[in-house]
């Protein structure tokens, strides 16, 4: 058995640690109600985007009547032979398993697509470094290259989500389009942790290109939260002053519904065909930026999660120390007490 100098170490060292979780949380809980913010804040707009894209989609032309082929680019099918996949990930550790569910899920995704040309862009150190010990760095493939088919990694964004803006998501929406506009690439995918609220996220694998349908997520994998999971974000968030549900937006997302529903013929300063064509590009930069900003908000409420747990498990190794330290202390009396009677006893 220790003695009890080492056992008071030890203890003095886990409070020190708790000390710091119990920090680390408080922080986490605190950007995650700002990144939520951030999210609803960027609510209407895609929400009013979209409905102004299916608005058009009634008054413009974007199938040919004779061949039925879409005039957009971005809304034609191919057979999926160059596929590109986003990972989403954190730029830091502590968040429990978050970085790694994301990579496990997206190594189901590259497995899935065994046979096919893949090129992945990273965007955080995490699936970075992860990405980076399987796969080779390559240049992107032209249109008419005639490599064979291979995983490769085309692009990295490292430290850019401590304070996620419209244009990245813009610049890494417009080399998507601009790669799937020139047949260089078949299809896109993001793969991040959607984010709705403490208790509501789940991990999904979201096609971006084609566009298949303008407001429905093309959702090709999907993994829900466990009861286990729910239970842990609860306890964590109950004291720190976080919203165990998404706020209640119905009223103002059906408002918004109704410009695409209504049977009203708008008055539009160009053609709607030409800004159905301008607006598309801006639907995929929304739709990736809306990721980015649910990803950063799901890993501070994964950050948040892990540090409560950290927290209370540094409580009960403290007790389980003082429980020791106690023992140690009271066989040290007792076998002082022996030793002072044995000896009173041989006078």
């Amino acid at each position: 058995m220790a003695n009890i100098l080492d056992i008071r170490r030890r203890i003095r060292s886990v409070t020190n640690t708790r000390q710091i979780t119990k920090a680390m949380k408080m922080v986490s809980a605190a950007k995650l109600r700002r990144a939520q913010d951030r999210a609803l804040a960027a609510r209407p707009y895609a929400q009013m985007l979209t409905n102004v894209l299916k608005s058009l989609v009634s008054r413009a032309e974007i199938y040919d009547p004779d061949t039925g082929e879409p005039r957009h680019p971005l809304l034609a099918q191919r057979e999926e032979k160059n596929v590109l996949l986003i990972v989403v990930t954190g730029d830091k550790g502590l968040a429990g398993a978050f970085n790694a569910n994301i990579l496990k899920a997206a190594t189901r995704f590259l497995d899935s697509k065994s046979g096919k040309n893949i090129e992945i862009e990273a965007i955080g150190r995490k699936g970075r470094d992860f990405l980076r010990r399987r796969f080779p760095v390559a240049e992107a493939r032209t249109a008419e290259s005639q490599e064979p088919a291979r995983i490769t990694i085309v692009g990295e964004k490292v430290g850019v989500l401590n304070k996620v803006d419209y244009v990245l998501a813009n610049e890494v929406a417009a080399r998507v389009i601009k790669r799937y506009s020139e047949c260089a690439i078949d299809s896109a995918y993001l793969v991040f942790n959607e984010f709705k609220s403490v208790i509501a996220q789940r991990l999904v694998v979201e096609q971006i290109l084609p566009i298949e349908q303008i407001g429905a997520a093309a959702v090709r994998l999907a993994e829900e939260m466990t009861l286990a999971e729910k239970e842990r974000a609860i306890e964590a968030a109950k004291g720190a002053g976080v919203g165990l549900r998404p706020k209640d937006t119905h009223e103002a997302d059906a408002e918004a519904a109704r410009f695409g529903a209504a049977k009203v013929d708008y008055i539009y300063e160009q053609p709607p065909g030409d800004l159905f064509n301008a607006l598309l590009p801006k639907y995929v930069g929304t739709q990736i930026f809306h990721a980015l900003l649910e990803s950063v908000a799901a890993e501070h409420a994964a950050r948040m999660t892990a540090m409560d747990a950290a927290t209370n498990n540094a409580t009960d190794m403290i007790d389980s120390l003082t429980l020791a330290m106690n023992r140690a202390r009271q066989a040290k009396i007792t076998k002082e007490i022996i030793e002072i009677v044995s000896g009173a006893a041989a006078q």
